[in-house]
This record gives structure tokens, C-alpha cells and sequence, in this order.
């Protein structure tokens, strides 16, 4: 009765072939295990020292995974859109000593120079006037009254034109041209034009029934501001 041949490769049954280990076909071995190791084999390549491992790729690397300006000189700490030097807790329109942009405003006008900029204007818009008056005292001519009311009549046309319409167009009277100021919005930092210009006047009613102490409320006031330019958000400015 013959032996039975034992499959090819199966070592423990042909003591006189050498075992060598690793060979393919071998006993408790697939094909192939124990074999030579594969390139990487336990560790991918590149596994343990992966590119940038633990530390991502660019990180504190100027310009990758970082956001615009982050640790850059300069930018640390500041979001696009924060306040530029010089310009750090300021609030648009205000005047210039307030950190707004100068060409929107300027630097606040004096009480002084507003008054002397009213005393100016009445004098001028007032001379008609006076001289009417002067003319028809006393005196009942009827050519005299008629020159006194035509000459009334020249003041309150000054008056219009000085403050309604050369004011709402430039930011000044005559009065204020001569003083060096204007008036301005505070959020433009532009003349009003002819509705605000007027809305403004009206409120200086305000002034005048607090027993004129919104026409001194400039002096102690940070803003330099009436009554009626804190109801109309005005400022008058130096030129």
C-alpha cells in the first residue's frame, strides 16, 4: 500500500525538506506570509510622520489656515473693519475734535464767534429797516410811510435771503462768512438746504421761551449745540 503523497509544500510531512521560514507554502502559512515585508508594511507611508502631523498644514504659517491678518505684524488682534488709528472710539459725524473725518465737519465754533456771526446779520438786514422807521416817526406823510414800508419789506427779503437761502446753500450768512464758521449737519457735514435751514430757525423758538438759555447752552455745552441744533443734529463749525 503506497504513501500518500502529501501536497506540495506541506513541510511537516517530508521531514527531509528544510523548513525555511517566510517561503510560500509553507505550513500554517498563506502565501506569501511572513514573506518579505511589504514597502510600508506596519506603517503606511509616511504613517507617524504624515505631513504637518499635528500641526496642520500651514498652521502659524503666514497666509494658510490662518485668517486675514491673523498674527501678522500690524493686525494682530483686529477684525476686518475695526477702527484704523486715530479713528479708535469715534462716532460718525461728529466734528473733528470728536475724531470725525474733517472734511465733514471741523473744528467747533466758539459762542463768541456765533454771536458776533448774529450781530453781523442783524446789523446788515436790520439798516432798512431802522431807516424806515426813523423816516415815518412821528410823522404821518403818506409818501415817508410808504418809503418806511418799502423799506421794511427790503430787511425781511435780506433776512430770507441771508439766512433761508444763502445759508441752506453754503452753511453761511454774511454774518458767519465775516466770522470764518458755517453751519453744518452733523451727519454730512454739509450746508442743510432751504427746509432744514428753515425747520432749524423755527425751533429757535425752543431758545426763546427757556428764557434764552438754549442760546447759552453752547457755552458749557461739549458739543457746542442750542436746542435747536441738538432737535435738528447740527453743529456750527469753523471754516
Amino acid at each position: 500500500m503506497s504513501t500518500p503523497t502529501p501536497p506540495p509544500g506541506y513541510g511537516p510531512q517530508n521531514p527531509q525538506q528544510p523548513v525555511q521560514p517566510g517561503q510560500p507554502g509553507q505550513y500554517g502559512q498563506q502565501p506569501g506570509y511572513g514573506a518579505q515585508p511589504q514597502p510600508g508594511y506596519g506603517q503606511q507611508p509616511g504613517y507617524g510622520q504624515q505631513p504637518g502631523y499635528g500641526q496642520q498644514p500651514g498652521y502659524g504659517q503666514p497666509g494658510n489656515g490662518q485668517q486675514p491678518g491673523y498674527g501678522q505684524p500690524g493686525a494682530y488682534g483686529q477684525q476686518p473693519g475695526y477702527p484704523q488709528p486715530g479713528q479708535y472710539g469715534q462716532q460718525p459725524g461728529y466734528p473733528q475734535q470728536y475724531g470725525q473725518n474733517g472734511a465733514q465737519g471741523g473744528e467747533l465754533a466758539s459762542w463768541p464767534l456765533r454771536v458776533g456771526g448774529y450781530f453781523i446779520d442783524g446789523v446788515i438786514c436790520g439798516i432798512p429797516a431802522s431807516l424806515g422807521n426813523a423816516l415815518t416817526q412821528n410823522d404821518e406823510n403818506v409818501p415817508l410811510l410808504i418809503i418806511g414800508l418799502i423799506l421794511s419789506l427790503v430787511s425781511i427779503g435780506l433776512f430770507v435771503y441771508n439766512r433761508w437761502i444763502q445759508q441752506a446753500k453754503t452753511g453761511q450768512t454774511w454774518g458767519k462768512k465775516i466770522v470764518n464758521i458755517k453751519l453744518v449737519g452733523a451727519d454730512t457735514g454739509q450746508p442743510l438746504g432751504v427746509g432744514k435751514t428753515i425747520v432749524r430757525d423755527l425751533t429757535h423758538i425752543l431758545d426763546f421761551l427757556s428764557c434764552y438759555i438754549g442760546f447759552l447752552w453752547p457755552l458749557w455745552d461739549a458739543k457746542k449745540q442750542t436746542f435747536a441744533d441738538k432737535i435738528n443734529n447740527t453743529y456750527v463749525v469753523k471754516v
